[in-house]
């Protein structure tokens, strides 16, 4: 006898349904600070001078920061 062409309709939709719910977003993503720009700053210096990192990188990551604010 077959599948009632209905029935088939009904799954072709649904399936074309599921496969387009991903779309739409164009990868936009969203970046939630936790610190404040004074605290970066603080844990920076903790850690330049706890010898964690160059001048050099102390130097750009303190700029980065800035940047941001």
């Amino acid at each position: 006898m077959g599948i009632p062409p209905r029935t088939c309709l009904c799954a072709f939709v649904l399936l074309a349904a599921f496969s387009l719910n991903g779309c739409g977003g164009g990868g936009a993503t969203m970046e939630a600070r936790t610190t404040t720009t004074g605290q970066e700053l603080i844990d920076l210096d903790n850690a330049y001078k706890q010898g964690l990192l160059t001048e050099k990188e102390y130097e750009a990551k303190k700029k980065e920061i800035m940047k941001r604010k």
